[in-house]
């Protein structure tokens, strides 16, 4: 059951039917990761835009993570976003960031025209994002006709590239946009320089079907025009409750560039969860060694505060509950884990995320589904030396509720114990507040 040296294996005990069939690994080739909380996500309904100081703590954070791109704004807004993708830019000049700057603009000069501004006034490249409708439903509400796309597109990225930048086009609505309108509109774009082609589903459209296919799709049509040189970006929404799993699709479906928000926030049900995309890939193995994932608990929390959108309970790795149990058979399994003196294996017996490598650790908790050993385990873990009558006492607590025990409530129960029997714990631990690991 072991290697080299004693230490568990995970070929040991774990039988992974995730790679029963995997015959190769999911990226075929490099892709890079887009941030758009500060954009996209801001547009949430129910989030608080960030103050900068906190926009420059994401900032540094989804550096160290090692998010390759991210977009900092659209500076076509107003006055304060003006101000605040300039502040952005300069904190990634002069702290010699590696993240790269995006912007987002309608195809529109008055859009594009700040972008320029600032990049100039930087002295640094910010790709532009310029987006429009393509979808019949959009075309039909707006009043659009392809003419007037196809003119404001080509002079949106004409100006772009006249100033140096790198452009991506971007069709909002493109998971239901008819293969020959994205034809015209592609090779529009691409004949007026834009880099990159960025797939949008705005509205949470896709399957994971409809993302494999659009992207064969474009990029057939690219090595078609000799153009296989364009890149090609996915842009997800979450409301079929697909972002995640339609993110790490596009990318197996040959995405060069992948775009999420931290906690998935954004319009409606949000984005595809940026965060969620790492972990999965971390657990795939297809993270680069330029990631630092034990940085991603700090982003998430970070963000969370900044767009005061509090974290649920049962949020994936991050969440309260993440590695947190009371149920008997599952504190048992991972108290005898952690007796057998091997934290790899406590850590997966009970959980398919490891969370020491997300900066967790496995909480056992005592509620009316626990067993003795919850306690006993509650106790030690503070330093309160486990007596038999101490542990029946608490436990018989527990039974008497409905709910897990706060830690206020187990002290109080140790206090009344020891009230009780006239133990003044010094034998056993104090209770003080530097007992507690919560």
């Amino acid at each position: 059951m072991s290697g080299e040296g004693g230490e568990m294996r995970e070929a040991d005990t774990i039988y992974d039917w995730n790679a029963v069939e995997k015959r190769a690994s999911l990226a075929r080739k490099p892709f890079t990761l887009n941030d758009e909380t500060l954009r996209d996500g801001i547009q949430s309904p129910s989030v608080t835009d960030p103050k900068i100081d906190d926009k420059l703590a994401i900032l540094r954070l989804l550096d160290r993570v090692g998010v390759d791109h991210l977009n900092i704004g659209l500076p076509g807004a107003g006055p304060r976003a003006v101000e605040d993708v300039s502040r952005l830019g300069r904190a990634i000049l002069d702290e010699k960031l590696r993240i790269k700057p995006n912007c987002a603009a309608r195809t529109h000069v008055n859009d594009i025209r700040p972008i320029i501004e600032i990049s100039q006034q930087l002295g640094m490249a910010i790709e532009v994002m310029a987006f429009i409708g393509s979808s019949p439903i959009r075309l039909y509400t707006e009043g659009w006709d392809l003419d007037r796309i196809l003119k404001l597109s080509a002079d949106a990225i004409d100006m772009a590239v006249k100033a140096g930048l790198p452009c991506t086009y971007v069709t909002e609505d493109t998971t239901r946009s008819r293969p020959e309108m994205l034809a015209t509109l592609f090779k529009n774009a691409i004949d007026h320089g834009a880099h990159r082609l960025c797939l949008c589903d705005t509205v949470g459209h896709a399957t994971p079907d409809g993302v494999r296919n659009l992207i064969r799709f474009t990029r057939a049509l690219l090595d078609g025009m000799g153009a296989s040189h364009v890149g090609i970006d996915w842009h997800g929404h979450n409301d079929r409750g697909l972002g995640v799993t339609n993110a790490i699709f596009a990318i197996e479906a040959g995405a060069d560039r992948c775009h999420g928000t931290v906690l998935g926030v954004g319009e409606r049900v949000g984005n595809a969860a940026l965060d969620q995309i790492i972990i999965n890939l971390k657990l795939l193995g297809e993270l680069g060694e330029h990631r630092d994932v034990s940085r991603l608990s700090e982003l998430v929390q970070t963000v969370s505060r900044a767009v005061h959108v509090p974290l649920p309970y049962n949020y994936p790795v991050f969440g309260g509950d993440a590695f947190r149990t009371a149920t008997g058979v599952h504190a048992a399994a991972i108290i005898k884990a952690e007796k057998k003196g091997h934290t790899f294996l406590a850590d997966r017996v009970y959980s398919g995320v490891p969370a020491s490598t997300f900066g967790r650790e496995q909480e056992i908790e005592v509620g009316f589904m626990s067993g003795e050993s919850n306690v006993t385990y509650w106790l030690k873990k503070r330093g309160i030396e486990p007596e038999p009558a101490l542990v029946k006492h608490i436990f018989a607590r527990a039974k008497r509720t409905d709910h897990l025990l706060s830690e206020e409530e187990i002290r109080g129960a140790i206090e009344e114990y020891r009230a009780a029997t006239g133990s003044s714990g010094a034998a056993s631990g104090s209770i003080t507040n530097a007992d507690s690991s919560r």
